[in-house]
């Protein structure tokens, strides 16, 4: 299986559409702001995400903070 991902961005309707692989899609599934669309086998095959400049900003926030902090000395 060759992994051919393809991102893009729908400014419009403001989504970011991740393809995973190119398997047959049987279902989907949405999870808040994400829409997963999986495979028969219940792969992940497509992802979307809904109001992509928000989960942006929200993903920025959270990777730019540290996630514990170690007392200096400790």
């Amino acid at each position: 299986m060759k992994n051919n991902s393809k991102i893009s961005y729908e400014p419009e309707a403001d989504v970011l559409r991740f393809e995973v692989t190119d398997k047959p899609i049987d279902y989907a599934k949405e999870m808040g702001n994400l829409v997963i669309h999986f495979s028969k086998e219940g792969l992940p095959v497509y992802v979307e995400v809904l109001e992509a400049t928000k989960f942006r900003k929200a993903t920025d926030k959270a990777f730019s903070k540290p996630a514990f902090a170690v007392p200096i000395g400790a």
